[in-house]
């Protein structure tokens, strides 16, 4: 058993107590890394939180990450103040009014070291004295997940992939990765078609899991599978982390604002996600999912989760169709709806158009009665997108004073001119083909023409009065 007074008395990590000294008896059963405001999320029971502070900006931004820490009765929190003068008092008083041990990390001392020596720790109060090859793979528990596999590939002898549970090869050391589609991840190890699977864990909707080409693994592939989730947590505080820049602009698309870098010329497009009833935590993380390769920078407003990305050789041309699959795939891990619409491409200047073209696009999903659903701009007639960017009372006042004699000749007479005038119109103004969709005769059709053009006061076979009339009817 490790407790947390086991980790002070380890001389090369120098850790001070500043909080909680009382509270040292604690059992730490893994360590976690983060750097979120709130990491009520990821963090759990008995883990030692490990964290540079770069979450805090202020006063007052303790009290939202340590009371999130307590609520999941963490073990610990070891804090490096090496980017803010030293750990804020505020953190301190957090942590002692929630009685969290608070441990202070020297500023010369790396995350790397400190993770492997806290695992080898973990290791040997188990009873488990680590072999050279679990020390060669945890003196790279900081690095990437390439560099982490391709160690992880040499002590294994065998080579790994990372697979996601939408499909995605997130990452491997050879070429010919496991077919996907049998991709099944379990909550425990399993072997198939000379593949060993091992589920990463984490606290993600979406599922990775490790594969291993061999049959033949021991405690060391498990180790390797607990390191990829590590890494995976880390990129997605990296991504987070990052996405904060883009804020201003994202929140100028969503508000109607102008957006920055109007002297951008490059084009972009705009992808939102939303998700029902889970929110935009898991829109945000199955958007970052689907987008991976592309580069987007992603924002949170309200309920929904906006994404703006370079349209250049990066974008697949068939990514609404690609992802449509892949959310397919991963659906049955979810317990949530998810629309998801793109707009543009545009540069800086179109952006907020292209953005209220997603928000339509994902109301036309909506419409549809989708529970997986992306539609983009590109794929809806360019008179719907008109409309739909039209004020509420400005289509109302249209309808009416364009179809309002037609609508109120209905309502007195039981008759549907208004109905007739639609199909006409949808069938190119064509009463052969128009009498055939409604199963009247072609010479009833044209009476209901002439009599619906008397009543508006319109000429029906001219063009510009069929567009006026039409729009009018999609409003």
């Amino acid at each position: 058993m490790t407790l947390v007074r086991t980790l002070l008395e380890l001389p090369e990590l120098r850790l001070r107590v500043r909080a909680g000294s009382a509270l040292l008896g604690r059992e730490v059963s893994r360590i976690y890394v983060t750097e979120l405001p709130d990491p009520s999320r990821y963090v759990s029971a008995n883990e030692l939180v490990l964290t540079g502070l770069l979450w805090w900006q202020r006063p007052g931004d303790a009290e939202l990450f340590v009371g999130a820490l307590a609520k999941a009765g963490v073990a610990a929190l070891a804090a490096s103040g090496a980017d803010t003068g030293g750990i804020p008092d505020d953190v301190v008083q957090a942590c002692a009014q929630h009685r969290i041990p608070l441990l202070e990390v020297p500023a010369d001392l790396s995350f790397a070291i400190i993770t492997e020596r806290v695992v080898l720790a973990l290791a040997a109060g188990r009873g488990r004295e680590p072999s050279e090859a679990r020390k060669r793979l945890l003196a790279t528990a900081d690095a990437p997940l390439p560099v982490l596999l391709q160690q992880g590939a040499e002590e294994l002898g065998a080579p790994c992939w990372v697979l996601s549970g939408t499909g995605r090869v997130v990452g491997g050391t050879a070429p010919d990765p496991p077919p996907v589609d049998w991709f099944r991840p379990q909550r425990d190890r399993t072997v198939r078609e000379g593949y060993t699977l091992l589920p990463t864990g984490g606290r993600f909707a979406v599922p990775w899991v490790l594969a291993v080409k061999t049959t033949e693994t021991d405690d060391l592939a498990d180790e390797l599978a607990g390191l990829v989730s590590l890494a995976r947590a880390r990129a997605d505080q990296v991504r987070r982390m990052a996405d904060r820049s883009a804020a201003p602009l994202i929140h100028a698309l969503a508000n109607g604002g102008a957006a920055p870098f109007t002297d951008r010329h490059e084009p972009m497009r705009v992808v939102l996600a939303r998700a029902s009833p889970s929110g935009p935590e898991l829109a945000a993380e199955l958007l970052d999912e689907l987008l991976a390769g592309t580069s987007s920078s992603l924002g949170v407003v309200g309920e929904d989760v906006y994404a703006v990305v370079d349209a250049d050789e990066s974008w697949p041309l068939d990514w609404p169709s690609a992802s449509r699959t892949a959310l397919s795939t991963v659906d049955q891990f979810l317990d949530a709806s998810l629309l998801i619409g793109v707009g543009g491409p545009a540069t800086a200047a179109g952006l907020h158009g292209a953005a209220q073209e997603a928000r339509y696009a994902v109301e036309v999903a909506a419409r549809r009665g989708d529970r997986i659903g992306v539609v983009a701009g590109e794929d809806i007639a360019v008179h719907r997108l008109l409309v739909a960017g039209t004020p509420d009372e400005l289509r109302r006042s249209v309808r009416a004073r364009v179809l309002g004699p037609l609508v109120d000749y209905d309502a007195a007479q039981g008759t549907d001119l208004v109905r007739t005038v639609r199909v006409y119109l949808e069938c190119s103004s064509s009463p052969t083909a128009a009498a055939k969709a409604l199963h009247v005769h072609v010479n009833t059709l044209r009476y209901r023409i002439t009599r619906a053009s008397e009543l508006l006061g319109l000429d029906l076979t001219d063009f510009t009065t069929q567009v006026d009339v039409y729009l009018a009817l999609q409003a």
